[in-house]
């Protein structure tokens, strides 16, 4: 009888143990993107194994009944080409969050959603996901490097709209604006609303750091293999003043390829003479599968005369001055897991 029971009680316990399993999941994920490129600017040039932030991360969630839920998200990046992990281990997302009807609670550093509604949806992330040298190196954002120690609500969806709203506290740190401007010991806020219905798909956000805002708009829209997207975008910073930049993006498939072209505009700053730009990007994808493809990329940046975007890709191998052009050219291969 005693043996009996001991059975009975480890049964029970085995029992009650894959109950609390079954309500509480975690998952490990991640990308490796890898490509070579050669690049050019002006006189200078470099050849070159490139990440593409790649990364790995571990999400979960638990049951707690009653509609709510328990959230955790760690995600931390490391260079494919070289096998080295960031600074920061959990730099990318270091997130808890809690969920039922009444929406989500978010508490930590993510990245902000008005990034994702406005210059990051669908098919204006190709041919490369917004990263590395074919990244749109024309749209900035104040919500940039202020995406730690936050608090964000985000609505349930309803009818296919949602909305979410966070503020980054400075904690007593000394902030900077995409240009590097200390702006003091401000709170950073971040503004996304999303809309989906069918084959429409619209976004708008807001972002500001003291007297620093910008404000976006977004649409995209598929019909059958093509998929078409754009994005206007206002920046109001100190110093530099005001400026207005349009990307517009589109996409082919025909069997497991892809073809991608996305080009982007941005005028001067109005305190900074000849300062636009205009980038095109031009792409290949090969989907071996759901989750790898092979690509080919072209990217090209036009300065104006006082403008140096996308010089940040060559090495401190000598200087140059504004106006110069960059240009990259690479293959690649991306895997998620």
């Amino acid at each position: 009888m005693q043996k009996t029971n001991r059975l009975l009680l480890a049964s029970l316990a085995l029992l009650s143990t894959s109950a609390a399993f079954a309500q509480s999941s975690v998952t490990l994920y991640g990308r490796v993107n890898t490509s070579i490129e050669h690049s050019k600017v002006g006189s200078l040039s470099q050849s070159g194994v490139n990440n593409n932030a790649s990364r790995f991360g571990f999400k979960g969630v638990e049951d707690l009944g009653g509609g709510l839920k328990a959230g955790f998200q760690l995600e931390s990046g490391f260079d494919s080409s070289t096998g080295r992990s960031d600074a920061t281990f959990f730099g990318r997302q270091s997130e808890l969050n809690l969920s039922g009807n009444f929406g989500m609670v978010r508490l930590g550093n993510f990245i902000p959603e008005s990034y994702y509604a406005v210059a990051d949806y669908g098919v204006q992330d190709q041919p490369n996901h917004d990263t590395g040298n074919f990244a749109n190196q024309l749209y900035t954002s104040v919500s940039f490097g202020n995406q730690a120690n936050k608090v964000g609500y985000r609505t349930p969806e309803i009818g296919g709209f949602w909305a979410e709203g966070t503020v980054s506290m400075h904690e007593k740190a000394n902030r900077t604006n995409p240009l590097g401007l200390n702006v003091g010991t401000k709170n950073a806020y971040d503004l996304a609303a999303n809309w989906e219905s069918g084959a429409l798909a619209l976004g708008a956000g807001y972002a500001k750091l003291g007297d620093n805002w910008d404000a976006g708009l977004r649409a995209h829209y598929t019909v059958g293999a093509v998929q078409v997207g754009a994005y206007y975008q206002r920046n109001d910073y100190q110093i530099v003043g005001t400026r207005n930049s349009v990307g517009i993006a589109g996409q082919y498939a025909f069997g497991a390829s892809e073809l991608v072209a996305n080009y982007i505009w941005a005028s001067k700053w109005n305190n900074v003479a000849d300062s636009g730009a205009q980038q095109l990007i031009l792409g290949y994808n090969y989907n071996l599968s759901k989750r790898t493809k092979v690509y080919a990329a072209y990217t090209y940046v036009k300065n104006k005369a006082g403008a140096n975007y996308a010089y940040n890709f060559v090495n401190n191998t000598g200087t140059l001055a504004n106006g110069a052009d960059p240009r990259t050219f690479g293959v690649g291969v991306r895997h998620n897991f």
